[in-house]
């Protein structure tokens, strides 16, 4: 959240306004637009400013899955540079305790291979599982409903899937998992953090005219937007997308610094795990130590 970042440079250069947003479709597709403010029916909450870790640091004050609803207090970071959610202790049992008691599926036996702890066996012939919902309210009394909290791993034999959060041992991170069908507005002026539901494709007021020194501060675009996949124009969306569902990506090693999914465009790494989107099946040989891919997240 310092002044180092591409926003900031916009912005300081009279390009965009100093706000940007990030939206993670359901399909996999996603974009960065550098100069989202947002929309003004969107949800918002404010940030919890740290001046010696200036980070995206929002305040959880209510935990629900399902039917069941627990207050809490802790602070997490949203970072898009994260494809799982990791939540320290109570936040972490809370949430994945309810949900196990909530969840239909056998629960999977444990493997040491898969860093999740909540795992279901999945029937080959069910299209979907049946999952509680899960909501986080947030500072000042808005909700955050999260649409994507499961992640599938599959083998020759068998499928799995798991709530895709992590125990973590000192920080609390609101990953990509968790954005999934959200644009997520950091607006670094208001210093609030704003989301609404969205296929990112529907987003109002978008220019994609190019951000280059070609352009005239005094003329400023509205939005200037970049697609997270190159193949994708922001400009002229594919009319029949490829659901993650329907299609096999394979994992592929990346000189020893972990792995990302062939064909997906990996996040920028921030902090973490190099898969995305968190949708996708793993059709990946249990023979593949799976904790390679989720490195530990950092302390701060």
């Amino acid at each position: 959240m310092d002044k180092v970042s591409v926003p900031s440079i916009l912005a300081s250069g009279g390009l965009v306004a100093d706000s940007f947003s990030m939206c993670f479709g359901p399909d996999g597709i996603g974009r960065i637009s550098f100069g989202d403010k947002g929309s003004p029916d969107q949800e918002e909450t404010p940030f919890n400013l740290n001046q010696l870790h200036p980070t995206y640091n929002v305040s959880v004050t209510q935990i629900a899955v399902g039917t069941k609803v627990k207050d809490t207090d802790f602070s997490a970071i949203f970072d898009s540079g994260t494809s799982f959610t990791y939540l320290t202790d109570p936040a972490y049992t809370r949430i994945s305790e309810s949900f196990n008691s909530q969840a239909l599926d056998n629960r999977h036996s444990s493997d040491p291979r898969i860093p999740f702890e909540y795992c279901y066996d999945f029937s080959m012939n069910a299209t979907e599982p049946v999952i509680p919902s899960i909501n986080l309210t947030m500072k000042g009394g808005n909700q955050f409903s999260v649409y994507d909290p499961i992640v599938f791993i599959s083998s020759k034999t068998e499928t799995v899937y798991c709530l895709g959060v992590v125990k973590s041992s000192d920080v609390d991170i609101i990953g990509q998992n968790f954005m999934t069908d959200h644009r997520i507005v950091f607006d670094r002026e208001k210093l609030v953090l704003g989301w609404k539901k969205s296929d990112c494709y529907d987003i109002e007021n978008f220019s994609t005219l190019p951000v280059s020194p070609g352009i005239s501060p005094a003329v400023p675009p509205t939005i200037a937007v970049v697609p997270v996949s190159p193949q994708i124009s922001p400009a002229v969306p594919p009319t029949s997308a490829v659901a993650p569902r329907s299609y096999t990506p394979e994992a592929t090693k990346e000189s020893g610094n972990g792995s990302h999914i062939s064909g997906a465009a990996p996040p920028s790494m921030s902090h973490a795990p190099r898969l995305s989107p968190m949708s996708f099946i793993f059709m990946i040989p249990f023979s593949v130590i799976v904790s390679s891919f989720f490195p530990r997240a950092p302390s701060y």
